[in-house]
């Protein structure tokens, strides 16, 4: 479908909790520092999709997957990988922000800390390449040593962007992440996604179709866990191939 280079490819994907299926017999590519939007109704399966790509789907209990996620060479959903250095490719960003009840410095050190870097002076330089690549430096440079969470909401997702950019990912996943925020900070977050778009392979879940016009390259459609149409975002909301999707972004459903 495209010539662009494909980062991550996802086939014949099935996820169960218990017995109910909840992703069904997913096909798709995912593109080198390109953003894939996720859109579709809620329960549709969208969430559970992009928390596969980085095994977090593993911490919940009786569910199971099927198919292949190849990513670097291996298979994500394969029992062997090992999920540190999976979560470390590939990190995610939530919908609530999330800092750690510690400074603003040291939401960006730990990370760095545990992976084993002791030196002092690359662990501050890093810190504050993470904030000033997610759009924060200026705003806390002279309180690092406050407590993050003191900074406002869109502060601290910008924070939690800049921790996971701290221990240098090549893909971000984003899970709703402005839907707990105000329109000013939504916009920064947007601004932010399309700067990190030139380094990094970007997936977001979001249900402000919108949004997903406005930040991403390609978007995929879901309804009742299966794949339903995924195209460029041009091509996607000016002329959808399938007349499910042309339903739901023209808002008779969802």
């Amino acid at each position: 479908m495209s010539t662009e280079n494909v980062r991550i490819k996802a086939e014949s994907v099935n996820f169960y909790y218990g017995e109910k299926r909840a992703i069904k017999d997913l096909n798709m590519d995912f593109y080198d520092k390109k953003v894939t939007a996720f859109i579709g109704p809620s329960g549709c399966g969208k969430s559970t999709f992009i928390r596969l790509l980085n095994k977090m789907n593993d911490l919940v209990p009786n569910t199971r997957a099927e198919g292949s996620i190849y990513f670097d060479g291996g298979d994500i959903l394969d029992r062997k990988v090992d999920v540190v250095k999976i979560r470390r490719k590939i990190g995610m960003v939530f919908q609530k922000p999330n800092p750690f009840p510690k400074t603003i410095f040291q939401n960006i050190s730990y990370g760095l800390e545990v992976n084993g870097e002791k030196n002092k002076k690359i662990i501050a330089q890093t810190v504050e390449e993470s904030l000033a690549r997610a759009a924060l430096w200026n705003e806390v440079k002279d309180r690092l040593h406050d407590n993050a969470l003191r900074l406002s909401g869109g502060q601290q997702q910008r924070l939690c962007i800049a921790r996971c950019l701290a221990v240098e990912p090549e893909v971000i996943l984003f899970d709703e992440p402005c839907a707990s925020l105000d329109p000013i900070s939504t916009n920064k977050i947007e601004e932010l996604i399309l700067d990190l778009r030139k380094n990094y392979t970007i997936v977001i879940v979001t249900h402000n179709m919108q949004q997903a016009a406005r930040v991403s390259d390609y978007t995929a459609f879901m309804y009742l866990g299966e794949l339903i149409e995924f195209n460029s975002t041009d091509k996607m909301f000016t002329v959808p191939k399938e007349k499910k999707t042309e339903e739901y972004l023209s808002g008779k459903f969802g």
